[in-house]
């Protein structure tokens, strides 16, 4: 292909986009992907690039056994290209990062297997400079960790309810309200979504933890209201916090009571005065990621008279001990020795077969609910630590949890 490039690029590369990027060639329950990027400068003779960094969630991630990975000039070209094959049932997102440095790895984090600690760092100083995939049609947003990312839906993935439609749907705007927290000496901003007015008295609340993301970077707005005119969702209250800062949430979502107290005597409260709503555990939900998964789970086991349902997505249950992957986290030795026992509690769980670390802490976490007589759902899916994942879950998760209250 080289030799006629100049010739004949323009016209190959825009079958490949008719074709539609990245490339999926399907066989059974596996597929083929092929992902492409058009170097702006040229081929290697007129372009500095010397990496096209592939950050896939789940796959080339942090999180993975393996050494980064780069898509590779088709010599003479300005075309980059590299290949996986994954089960057709995954979803994920990734970015791509352009460079034009030698070395953006120490040796440690390109050995195989590869060091952890240099290769999350290696990854840190580099996802800044992410790019969306600009031929993917997917929708593209800013990640958890700000850096720009795309979406891709393999054949089997399964369907995300509320967010697999492009249908627009008209919604109340949410209000933003600022929480001054005495007992935490901090404020930050929470927003209040309600999807129905008829009997507001009797509307269900779910408490969405990292309320910022789900406000600002993958807006859950709209399929919260598709879902309830759809008859799936009951009309109901969200209230979404914001976690402040990287810092602040890990201080606040890791186990710790002085948050929930907060949330109870000052929060609630606030919301209130603001909107009506049916103020029962058995129809509240505390719903949260990682951190946000731990500290969810948490809330429910003690108090489950004012959280009643938990939904927990990805939940950081190896807390603290992110090293001694063989040591039961802080939550599950609690739970081992009798917390939540009885209890009334409701709770989804799920987690990714691709985030090796949180899927063995749920997988030791999910019979220990059995045994403690808690009423739990355990779902896995084909993905990543990645919010791409848990929106769809996110929506089934309180479909199922507020089933009682749409009889």
């Amino acid at each position: 292909m080289a030799g006629d490039w100049e010739k004949e690029g323009d016209a190959w590369w825009q079958q490949k986009i008719e074709q539609g990027l990245p490339f999926v060639v399907r066989e059974g329950n596996i597929c083929t992907v092929t992902f492409y990027w058009r170097d702006p400068a040229g081929t290697e003779r007129t372009s500095s690039i010397r990496h096209v960094w592939i950050y896939i969630t789940g796959v080339t991630d942090h999180h993975q056994q393996r050494a980064p990975q780069s898509l590779q000039r088709i010599a003479g070209t300005d075309i980059w290209q590299w290949q996986v094959r994954l089960n057709a049932s995954w979803r994920g997102s990734y970015c791509l990062i352009p460079s034009s440095e030698v070395q953006d790895f120490t040796a440690a984090a390109l050995q195989n297997p590869p060091d952890r600690q240099a290769l999350r760092e290696g990854w840190r100083k580099l996802l800044p400079q992410a790019i969306a995939d600009p031929h993917n049609v997917n929708s593209s947003w800013r990640g958890g960790r700000g850096h720009a990312a795309s979406a891709l839906h393999l054949p089997l993935a399964p369907l995300q309810n509320g967010w697999d439609t492009q249908e627009t749907v008209d919604f109340d705007a949410p209000r933003c309200v600022q929480w001054n927290s005495q007992r935490l000496g901090n404020q930050r901003r929470v927003w209040i979504f309600t999807t129905g007015e008829g009997q507001p008295e009797q509307r269900p609340l779910a408490i969405l933890l990292d309320g910022k993301f789900w406000a600002e970077q993958q807006p859950v707005w709209p399929a919260l209201q598709r879902e309830t005119n759809n008859g799936h969702l009951p009309p109901a209250v969200y209230l979404l916090i914001d976690a402040i800062s990287t810092e602040n949430r890990g201080q606040e979502l890791t186990c710790n009571p002085d948050f929930w107290l907060a949330v109870q005597e000052e929060l609630l409260p606030l919301l209130t005065s603001q909107v009506a709503w049916r103020n029962e555990a058995a129809t509240t939900v505390v719903a949260g990621q990682s951190f946000g998964g731990l500290s969810s789970l948490y809330a429910g086991l003690h108090w489950p008279e004012r959280f009643g349902c938990v939904l927990s997505q990805s939940g950081s249950f190896w807390w603290p001990n992110r090293q001694q992957a063989d040591k039961a986290g802080w939550l599950i030795q609690q739970i081992t020795d009798g917390l939540g026992d009885g209890s009334r509690l409701r709770i989804w769980l799920e987690a990714g077969l691709r985030e090796p670390l949180i899927l063995q802490a749920n997988q030791r976490l999910y019979p220990l609910l059995q045994k403690a007589g808690l009423t739990t759902r355990y779902r896995l899916f084909d993905g990543g630590h990645d919010a791409l994942c848990w929106r769809g879950g996110l929506i089934d998760g309180l479909t199922e949890l507020w089933q009682p209250v749409r009889r």
